[in-house]
Order: C-alpha cells, then sequence, then structure tokens
C-alpha cells in the first residue's frame, strides 16, 4: 500500500511539468496510436472514458468514434462503475469527482463489448495497472472479456507497478514515447 500511494504522488509531481497544451499534444498523439490499433479498428463495442484534466484527453475522440463504433462510458454509482450508452455531448451531466457522465441507456450485456481503454495513475510494461485508489476499474475489469488497453502519458509508464494477483493486466499500454 505504500508503494502504491509512494507511486501515485511521485506521478502526481511529474504531472505538474506538463502545462495543457502540452497534455493535449501528448493527447492527440496517444489517442492517434489507440485508433491505430488493430483491436481498436476491429472493434464495434467500445467502453471508453471521458477524461479528467490531468488524464489523457478523450473527449473529442469519444464524439468522434460515436459516428462509428458504439461507445459506452462509466458512470459512477455508489461503489462501482455502470456503463451507459454514449449518445453524444448533449447527453452528458456532471456526476461523482466532477466527471462528465452520459445520461443514455443502461448497458449491461459486457460480453458484448469488444475493447475497452483504461486510464490509470501508472501502468508497467507488463500490463500492471495503478488507478486512483478507489477501486472502481479493479472491480469492473473482471467481469469484461474484452481486449483491455491502459491509455497513458509517457512518463506515467514505469518500470513496475505494485500489483496483487488478483489484479487484471491490460493486454497492451497505448502511449508514446
Amino acid at each position: 500500500m505504500e508503494r502504491k500511494k509512494k507511486l501515485r504522488k511521485h506521478i502526481a509531481t511529474l504531472k505538474t511539468h506538463y502545462n495543457s497544451v502540452l497534455r493535449k499534444s501528448l493527447s492527440t498523439q496517444i489517442l492517434a496510436a489507440l485508433e491505430a490499433h488493430p483491436a481498436f479498428r476491429a472493434a464495434h463495442i467500445v467502453l471508453l472514458y471521458y477524461s479528467l484534466k490531468d488524464e489523457v484527453d478523450t473527449h473529442e475522440f469519444v464524439r468522434k468514434w460515436s459516428r462509428e463504433k458504439r461507445i459506452l462510458l462509466p458512470v459512477v454509482v455508489g461503489d462501482d462503475l455502470e456503463l451507459r450508452v454514449y449518445t453524444g455531448p448533449e447527453d452528458l451531466a456532471t456526476g461523482s469527482y466532477g466527471i462528465e457522465e452520459p445520461t443514455g441507456e443502461l448497458f449491461t450485456d459486457y460480453a458484448a463489448i469488444d475493447f475497452v481503454a483504461v486510464p490509470g495513475v501508472a501502468f508497467d510494461n507488463a500490463g500492471n495497472r495503478l488507478g486512483r485508489g478507489k477501486g472502481y476499474y479493479d472491480r469492473l475489469l473482471p467481469r469484461l472479456t474484452a481486449f483491455k488497453a491502459g491509455i497513458c502519458f509517457p512518463f506515467q509508464l514505469v518500470e513496475e507497478v505494485p500489483a496483487e494477483p488478483f489484479d487484471i493486466r491490460m493486454d497492451t499500454i497505448i502511449t508514446i514515447q
């Protein structure tokens, strides 16, 4: 637990060196790599996330791809993430943690999801992920059989993320070097 806390603090310090213009530029490059990935290209139903200010900015990406794929976004409900269909920016409402969340129909057919883009504080090359510490994705990911891609800025890719045996590994980490 202490190693995870230290790593979260270290990444938070690194983020302060990246202003919004640089984060936006990096986000564009990272998302170009994501949309070029064969698993994403082949996917029909995709679970994305609507980014916070310090994450890879997915807002325009979600809008763009919702014209070609069925896009799902998570909604915080209590201690869990519920999945809802994204229908457009007009159907977003500010939810928990100030995150814009869709108000569209509930989606429960987890087996139909082809691809998941997963945010995180840090990732390693073995596919391990460190989240923000609330366990939302830890509870969601075991229910999904979809291809899982961790999405991060280059400084969030670290040598080793402390992992537990029950942690779900990413199939790939998408960033830029």
